[in-house]
This record gives C-alpha cells, structure tokens and sequence, in this order.
C-alpha cells in the first residue's frame, strides 16, 4: 500500500505565505478529510501531497521517496488527484475520459492492451457509469460526471486517491451519492482516500481520520469523535455550537448555535 507523508511544510504562492512548518502522516488504506476555514490552507496542502505545488520549505514524500525526485509518470502510477472543477475537451465521453486515465501506464504511441480495456470496464462498474459510457460529459448531471471523473481517476490504478472538494456545486443528494461511491471504494477496493470537503457534519460522517486546519497549521488530528468538539469548532471556525450524535452514523454531529463574539487563540496541537 502506498504511503505518502510530509515534514515540515511551508507553502505559498509568490510572497504569500500559507502554511508554516506543517508535518502529517496519511493514515494508510483510510479515508482521510481536511476541514477548515476557508482560505486556511486546506486545498494548498492537497495540491502539495499531489506534487502540483513546490513546497518553499520540506519535503512530501510518497513510498519513503521525496516526491520531487520521483518521475512524473511514476508518481501517476501510484497517486491520482481530482482537483476542484476539472476540465475537459467538447465532445469527450465517459469511456474517453476513462483511458486518458491509462496514460501513465502507456509508452508514446502505444494502443490501448487487453489490460486497458478491462480496467476501464471496471472503473465504469464500479462507479456505476457503464450506461453512460458512450455519453458526452457535458451531457451529463453534476453527480453523473463526477463520478466520470472519479471513474478517470481509478483508471490510474493507484492505491491513493486525493479529492479536492469533490462534492462542491452539487446538490445534496448527488453530495451523498458521491461520498458513498468513496466511501465503497475504500471498503470494497482498499482506496487509501484524502479528500477536502466544506460540509463539517458530512466530514465527520464519512472520514476514518480528521485533520482540522487553521492559518495553515494543524490544529488538531485523529478520530471524528476526538477532533469533532465543540472547543475545536469555536477555534477554527469562530462558531458557538452543540455536538450531538448523529442519529443514522452514530457519529458527531455539529449543530450551530451562533457566530463566536472573538476566536481563542490556540497553539498547534497533533493527536495521533
């Protein structure tokens, strides 16, 4: 199983700094969400993990190598990333879009193998893509073609799988059918997943392993039920809130009660 890590991290783009001396280990063969206000460093530290952003400071490291030195088709074959709003040419198809996600594997020119053709077709059943396989992907629903990317993203082959708010701009039920698809594709298939999401309940919900950002550091980590607190919630988000249990998950669930007069101030804490 892969494994991906960094130490010491600090990132930013130009003269904007926005993460600070930031170590983290994800947890092997788990689902891992970052949470966190918005601009606190969540989605640079997954760009980081990914090899899209050059850390100024620190090293990530994938396999016990730094990733930096490690070839570009050699890091596809282990790590595939779904950024925020991916883009595709006019006309493409599902089944398209699906081998684009072999070409780490291919050399220049080569055709597509008996090998392809199989993990494409199950890549599309195990998103359940097959009956709109031959469909163009602007023809499809928010939900449909997320999961055509995701469907891309699994023809890599990889053990590791990053999610960039994978969930964003969807309606509620297409949210939940996108969650449950990783969520059975950690259970079933042994996806090691790292995703950003925004919804805190749904965080809780469907992450084996929380980390709970603020101004670019961690300030807490570890199982929903220790991060997800009330004490956590009014440090990192400003928020008065009740947690109680979720009454389907059994696990916690936030429950606003109102905006905090004034944030406390916190040290950066790391629960293993």
């Amino acid at each position: 199983m892969v494994k991906l890590s960094a130490e010491h991290l600090s990132l930013g783009y130009d003269l904007v700094s926005v993460v600070d001396d930031l170590t983290l280990t994800i947890p092997e063969g788990k689902i891992t969400i970052l949470i966190g206000g918005n601009g606190c460093g969540k989605s640079t530290i997954l760009r980081a993990l990914a090899r899209l952003l050059k850390p100024k400071v620190g090293t990530v490291y994938l396999d016990g190598k730094e990733i930096e030195r490690i070839h570009t088709k050699e890091v596809a074959k282990k790590l595939a990333i779904l950024p925020q709003g991916p883009q595709a040419p006019d006309g493409l198809t599902v089944k398209e879009l699906c081998y684009y996600g072999r070409h780490p594997h291919k050399g220049l020119l080569s055709k597509e193998t008996k090998q392809d053709h199989e993990i494409v077709e199950w890549a599309l059943d195990a998103t359940r893509m097959h009956e709109f396989a031959e469909r163009p992907l602007d023809a499809l629903s928010g939900g449909q073609r997320q999961r055509a990317w995701i469907a891309m993203a699994l023809c890599q082959g990889t053990d590791l799988l990053l999610l960039d708010e994978p969930t964003t701009y969807l309606d509620l039920a297409h949210q939940i059918e996108v969650l449950e698809l990783l969520k059975e594709l950690n259970s079933l298939h042994g996806r090691t997943i790292v995703m950003v999401l925004h919804d805190l309940n749904q965080a809780a919900r469907y992450a084996d392993y929380l980390i709970s950002i603020s101004s670019g550091q961690i300030y807490k980590e570890g199982l929903p039920e220790d991060v997800f607190t009330e004490e956590m919630i009014h440090n990192v988000f400003g928020l008065e809130s009740c947690i109680i249990q979720d009454p389907v998950a059994g696990s916690p669930m936030c429950v606003p009660i109102g905006i905090s007069k004034r944030k406390n101030s916190h040290k950066t804490i790391s629960v293993s």
